[in-house]
């Protein structure tokens, strides 16, 4: 059977999935780089070498594996390990920093040649899996309406737009409603633009300096945080959306290119969670083999960001916070529902669903691990102990706890 191409599968819906997918990680987790340079007090231009660095590596690899595997890989950079930097910083160095890029980048390669996360990912029950995606898109979907305490006419004016836009053009509903919202904020919130102008971003080289601090306290806990806040409900949003990619070439893919851009600034590349959400449902296109144009698409967008790094850190710098909130939670409005399903639709599934969902959601912390991984944790635990055989006795006999027999 001959495989179609690009231009055969090419759609705009696919492409606007690709494009939101970006605007919500640069107007989002970007947000923590910029508190990481503030801690580092580096300057304009070395901030804009970062972003230039993290938007290359995502490009490159997320169009690679979308390209190569025919499935909407979505990569991005890693942000809890970002926000591992902001305490780290300035008693950590830049060139300290680079050094420990490297061997996380050295590290994620390796676990992801060697197969042994495949395993992992694979002994979760899709239940579980659903309800973990489902958790950490809550509280965006959430987002959207608490947005109507701070800034009311911008938000009930996006999402009444959201319903008529559904309702009446379903397939370019986002791309409208992204108009609609600068529009919105322009004329209600006074968001300027005229300061914005083009300017090509100049990667800065760094040069890497290892210590056994750095590795210690920045080096292993980056890959441990980005194996479980990042590649595993990364990796459990594409088995939700039907697409059984094995984690060894997306793992391995990353951390390559993680090394590669890691000299000029750039932190850890993996496969992002919450905005592959946009790019992997039906909002994307109708047909599954036809999403990885949304991979593809997010790919050369981030590749567009890279080169015009510092006019991207201006440009989501003018725009109210509310009017991301509202964008990201409207947009993920499918994703949350298909995961949501997912997680009840297995009785046998069902309550620990509801435990890894509820953990998940909480956003709590322990042990230095996010809430992404707890939930998975608690909820395979509710699931071994409630309905695998072996772990705990059956439920005692009804005479033994003092109830009469029905026999």
């Amino acid at each position: 059977m001959k495989r179609s191409t690009i231009h055969q599968d090419f759609s705009i819906s696919a492409v606007t999935a690709g494009f939101l997918a970006v605007l919500i990680s640069y107007s989002g987790p970007l947000i923590i780089f910029f508190q990481a340079a503030q801690s580092a007090e580096v300057s304009t231009a070395m901030m804009t070498s970062w972003v230039w660095a993290i938007s290359v590596g995502a490009a490159l690899s997320g169009i690679l594996l979308s390209w190569w595997l025919k499935v909407p890989v979505v990569t991005a950079w890693s942000a809890p390990g970002t926000a591992l930097l902001v305490t780290l910083f300035p008693e950590l160095s830049l060139n300290q920093a680079v050094g420990a890029y490297l061997t996380a980048g050295v590290a994620i390669f390796l676990i992801g040649i060697s197969g042994w996360f495949d395993r992992i990912v694979q002994a979760i029950p899709k239940g579980i899996a659903c309800a973990m995606m489902a958790g950490i898109l809550f509280q965006f979907g959430v987002g959207a309406f608490k947005a109507v305490e701070s800034m009311p006419a911008l938000a009930l004016g996006m999402i009444g737009a959201y319903l008529v836009l559904k309702r009446l053009f379903p397939r370019y509903c986002l791309v409208l409603l992204l108009i609609v919202g600068v529009a919105l904020s322009v004329g209600l919130e006074g968001a300027n633009l005229q300061g914005i102008e083009l300017s090509l971003a100049a990667p800065l080289f760094i040069a890497p300096e290892w210590t056994w601090s750095a590795t210690l306290s920045l080096a292993i806990p980056l890959v441990l945080v980005s194996l479980t806040g990042q590649f595993l409900p990364g990796m459990a949003i594409l088995r939700s959306s039907g697409y059984h990619t094995p984690a060894k070439p997306l793992i391995a893919v990353t951390g390559l290119a993680s090394l590669a851009v890691a000299c000029f600034g750039g932190i850890t590349i993996v496969i992002a969670a919450i905005t592959a959400a946009l790019c992997t449902g039906k909002d994307a296109h109708d047909n599954p083999d036809k999403r990885y144009v949304a991979g593809i698409a997010n790919g050369v967008f981030y590749l567009l960001g890279g080169c015009f790094a510092g006019t991207i850190i201006l440009l989501f710098t003018s725009m109210p916070k509310a009017f991301v909130a509202v964008l990201a939670g409207l947009a993920l409005i499918g994703a949350i529902t298909s995961n949501v399903m997912g997680a009840v639709h297995e009785a046998e599934h069902r309550e620990a669903s509801m435990i890894t969902f509820l953990a998940t959601a909480s956003g709590m912390s322990f042990f230095g691990l996010g809430s992404a991984f707890w939930g998975v944790a608690l909820g395979s635990l509710a699931y071994l102990v409630l309905h695998k055989s072996g772990w705990l006795p059956r439920k005692a006999p009804a005479v033994a706890l003092g109830v009469p027999s029905k026999d």
